[in-house]
């Protein structure tokens, strides 16, 4: 689990493919890391398989492949990593599971006095779980859902997150990850459980 509070941004230095294996190499700034932990790379949770001084590999299931935009991941691309959440951490975000729930596309970005405005396309099967003022995580990053429309939402960045995130670089039309808030998922399938009843 993790919290969406991005601790660093790592580098893409290798993208080894073959069949329907795909591995990535990331240099780090994370301090130490053990083989098998988990670490969100944009938001997606992936299992550390080999470790080299400053550097870790992760392996990548077709699944992932398909409800993810590593597939446009390049060679030295920066990435948003979060180490899983310990025991003894703070929680600054919310409870992200780093399991994507699709993909989206900046539609639109804009200056508002200290922030950006981002507009984000997603998949209307995904609208039940948004709410104004509610969460979601983009590449990673816990962010605050600022309106909902029919197909778009949109969120601010301030300029402490454009630094120390891959989201200041974000031009329109490049995809980002989604994951939508757990609490969101569950409060709507027990309304509609009850519903039914």
């Amino acid at each position: 689990m993790f919290t969406g509070i991005v601790k660093d941004v790592g580098r893409v230095q290798q993208i080894k493919q073959s069949r329907d294996n795909l591995s990535l190499v990331i240099s780090h700034h994370l301090g130490q890391i053990e083989l098998g932990d988990s670490i969100a790379i944009d938001g997606i949770c992936l299992t550390v398989t080999q470790i080299e001084q400053e550097q870790f590999q992760v392996d990548v299931m077709p699944e992932t492949v398909k409800k993810t935009n590593i597939n446009d991941f390049k060679l030295q691309q920066e990435v948003n990593l979060e180490p899983a959440l310990q025991l003894n951490s703070k929680i600054g975000g919310h409870f992200v599971l780093g399991h994507v729930d699709t993909t989206g596309q900046l539609l639109a970005k804009e200056r508002a006095k200290n922030s950006d405005l981002l507009t984000f396309s997603i998949d209307t099967k995904y609208l039940p779980y948004l709410v104004e003022k509610g969460s979601i995580t983009i590449d990673g990053v816990s962010l605050t859902i600022i309106s909902v429309q029919e197909d778009k939402f949109q969120v601010g960045i301030i300029p402490f997150t454009q630094e120390k995130t891959v989201l200041g670089a974000l031009k329109p039309g490049e995809i980002v990850n989604l994951e939508t808030d757990i609490l969101g998922k569950y409060v709507y399938r027990n309304l509609r459980g009850s519903q039914n009843d």
